[in-house]
């Protein structure tokens, strides 16, 4: 990525790998950057989307057509710092108009270094994206754009997200602890694949002190911490190049320690258990897609962040090596695989977000039906 001045009226192109191209001014960082295109189609919680480690190298989409409204400020990120690698938007606000704002989207964007794009028809490149999928993607911005023809060759020379090994890019390098709200009940081990900042919360708030461990934790070190569960977090990525998270997730379930994963920790769950794993056309994203529970038949509206899913059977229970496994939630929109569960060992898996911020919260009990699996093994 390079910078050079930011500016509102530079002007600015997008340029997909099928050649499709889209003029705009520039939003952010002035420069130019690659990715996946991706769109999101949630209305609200930008800022959660932008600082999710889950969008590293990926350039966001956003489908609602007006996004900068309530500005950004220092109580929301959902990491350390933004993530996506690029950012398109239709009708940027002028001016951001909230109690809790501390400056402006634009502002925070170019200070990250985050190229951008506004001005787009977004509504034409989501339905673009919908028709041919996910692909590879360009913003260049500033007053000496090159033709689209040389642009285009750059864009095909980026890496695809297909094979990607990213969740180490994105993970902690050391651990650290989250104490428990309140009464300390249980200790989790959370393997951090770029984990979301809510996440460990929403287990404080349930009496759990989260150790979130990086990437690359051994066995050894996860039983170091005495955990009553093992949690596997989001993150960016191929999973059919996570290997080691794979292999430290059977360990944890040859010792029938309690588990819970959410989206990438879903498909390690998958890989674990022996199913396949494939890249979804143009994925999951925003905060508005239908899963039914299929253990109880309730249909939640929840968050997603996935391109990629697990292939297993919908309509039996396998056999796996640690017992019997059945698909336990699915998309109602395309039938994808939502969820997993164990039926001979305390562990499960979700392939979206309950922890939902920003988004609906249809799915916050799955933390408590993580808390009944370790009130069931200590007793």
């Amino acid at each position: 990525m390079t910078l050079s001045t930011r500016g509102a009226q530079t002007p600015a192109v997008l340029v997909l790998e099928d050649g499709r191209a889209f003029r705009g001014r520039a939003y952010g960082a002035v420069g130019e950057t690659f990715g996946e295109a991706v769109f999101s189609t949630g209305m609200t919680g930008y800022q959660e989307t932008l600082t999710d480690p889950s969008y590293h190298r990926q350039v966001v989409v956003m489908t609602a057509p007006h996004v900068g409204n309530t500005g950004v400020n220092d109580e929301d990120p959902e990491s350390g710092r933004i993530w996506v690698s690029g950012y398109v938007v239709r009708d940027p606000a002028r001016k951001p108009s909230n109690w809790r704002s501390q400056r402006s989207l634009d502002e925070e964007l170019a200070a990250q270094g985050v190229v951008g794009i506004s001005g787009v028809d977004t509504r034409a490149l989501t339905r673009h994206l919908r028709e041919r999928g996910a692909m590879r993607v360009g913003i260049f911005s500033g007053n000496a754009i090159p033709d689209e023809g040389t642009l285009l060759a750059r864009v095909r020379q980026a890496p695809e997200m297909t094979g990607a090994d990213l969740s180490a890019e994105v993970a902690t390098e050391e651990a650290y602890v989250v104490p428990a709200i309140g009464t300390k009940k249980f200790t989790v081990a959370a393997i951090d694949l770029g984990i979301k900042g809510m996440t460990p919360h929403r287990m404080a708030e349930r009496g759990i002190e989260v150790h979130v461990l990086p990437a690359t934790a051994t066995l050894d070190e996860v039983y170091a911490v005495r955990p009553d569960g093992v949690f596997f977090s989001n993150g960016p990525g191929d999973p059919s190049t996570a290997d080691h998270p794979v292999g430290l997730m059977r360990g944890v379930l040859e010792r029938s320690t309690p588990l819970f994963g959410i989206c990438f920790g879903n498909q390690i769950l998958g890989r674990a258990l022996g199913f396949g794993t494939y890249k979804l056309k143009y994925g999951h994203r925003g905060i508005n897609q239908p899963v039914q529970d299929r253990t109880t038949g309730k249909v939640e509206v929840t968050a997603h962040n996935h391109g990629f899913a697990v292939d297993a059977p919908l309509d039996k229970v396998s056999d796996t090596e640690f017992g019997r496994a059945e698909v336990s939630h699915v998309c109602l929109n395309d039938q994808v695989v939502e969820g997993l569960q164990l039926l001979d060992r305390p562990a499960f898996s979700v392939q979206y977000h309950p922890e939902a911020a920003a988004g609906p919260h249809d799915a916050a009990y799955l933390f408590d039906r993580f808390v009944s699996l370790m009130e069931g093994q200590r007793a």
